[in-house]
């Protein structure tokens, strides 16, 4: 199963992933009774944090590269992708011979869904009660539940004020969960059905596709808005065919056993790496392919294949149950904070602050409704219908 093992003072792990009866920390388990791997879970913590970040040093200074200091952290989304087909493949393959698409699908929804509701929720109060922003109030009612309709529903919209250009308007980070619901479909009705080699080669034509629009555009950052929307099914079926297939072939690779601090630091450094200037044609757009095509897939066999003792495991506990909610539902709060920056126009040392407060008020905010609802709500969803 190469799931991570844990390492303690007299006692071990068995092939299962059981613990003895000494452990201190026992790892999360999946909706299907499968234990983690912990050490993934670390990392997706890690990504959302750096999507958090990324979105706080962005916001005030319109996306602008200076001052930005993650420059490729838009990639954790692609990084977020490639995790999911990982463990999908690792959840869900063994499982269709006593497991129907609708039942899968139910699975999925229970799984994500929640907390998609929620942050529509938080984007609606948030744009209605934005006190930094008056033109968001001359907006009619009736348009701003239409949006906030189709954001349940995980559908785009029309742009609302103050938004950018962003396709889900109350919610942006929901455009990423669109997608990983389309390649959950997709999963369910071909992807899986598929022998490795030729997983491989359906992973090859997205791999091209993908590079093409590298080439074209020097940035993997698109999909979030209506001007680049058309990047976000490239994103979405090159990473996660790549994690399906990583799954697929994860024996036959090195079993290289980094853990979870020291890929975390890999992580972060590629997020943080320079911008290749425009002087070298495509360079950042190669820079980034090497890194979705070559670093992430390494990452995550290291990952997968990793060994963890105690406190690394509760860090990567907290960090894997974090960080789906951190990454939905963190936009709603940040864009109070972008339109006090860039109304109020308030000093830097005001607005360094503003930042920090506003990363402690969503982690906060996202492990409270981990606790007081996802976890209970995703609960009841499975004894009524899973």
């Amino acid at each position: 199963m190469n799931c991570a093992k844990r390492r303690k003072p007299g006692g071990g792990a068995n092939m299962a992933g059981e613990t003895t009866a000494e452990a201190i920390v026992h790892p999360d388990r999946t909706g299907t009774g499968k234990p983690h791997f912990e050490v993934l879970d670390g990392l997706r913590g890690t990504a959302a944090v750096m999507v958090v970040l990324f979105h706080i040093m962005g916001m005030p200074i319109a996306w602008a590269d200076q001052g930005q200091y993650l420059h490729h952290a838009a990639m954790a989304v692609d990084f977020f992708f490639a995790l999911s087909g990982f463990v999908v493949a690792y959840a869900y393959d063994a499982r269709w011979d006593r497991m129907s698409v609708w039942q899968f699908c139910t699975l999925r929804l229970i799984r994500l869904h929640p907390l998609v509701l929620l942050g529509a929720v938080l984007g609606l109060i948030s744009f209605l009660v934005d006190p930094f922003a008056p033109n968001q109030k001359l907006v009619p009612l009736g348009e701003v539940l239409r949006v906030f309709a189709l954001s349940c529903l995980l559908l785009p919209s029309a742009t609302l004020p103050n938004r950018w250009t962003d396709t889900h308007s109350l919610n942006s980070p929901a455009w990423s969960l669109l997608q990983e619901y389309i390649g959950n479909l997709a999963y369910a009705l071909v992807l899986r059905r598929l022998r490795t080699r030729a997983l491989g080669v359906v992973l090859a034509f997205t791999a091209a596709w993908l590079l093409w629009l590298l080439w074209r555009r020097n940035s993997i950052d698109m999909g979030s808005d209506w001007l680049t929307w058309w990047g976000a099914p490239a994103r979405m079926a090159f990473s996660f065919t790549l994690g399906l297939w990583l799954y697929r072939v994860r024996g036959r690779a090195p079993k290289v056993r980094l853990g979870w601090v020291v890929l975390s630091a890999i992580l972060v450094l590629a997020f943080a790496a320079p911008l290749v200037p425009k002087s070298v044609p495509h360079g950042n757009g190669l820079l980034e392919a090497v890194f979705a095509m070559l670093l992430f897939p390494a990452i995550i066999l290291c990952g997968a294949h990793s060994e963890i003792g105690r406190i690394e495991l509760a860090l990567c506990k907290f960090a894997g149950r974090i960080s789906y909610p951190l990454y939905i539902l963190h936009y709603p709060f940040l864009l109070i904070y972008m339109n006090f920056a860039l109304f109020r126009k308030p000093p830097a040392s005001t607005l360094y602050l503003a930042g920090a407060g506003s990363f402690v008020l969503v982690v906060a905010a996202s492990w409270l409704a981990l606790k007081l609802y996802d976890e209970p709500v995703r609960a009841w969803l499975r004894r009524a219908f899973g």
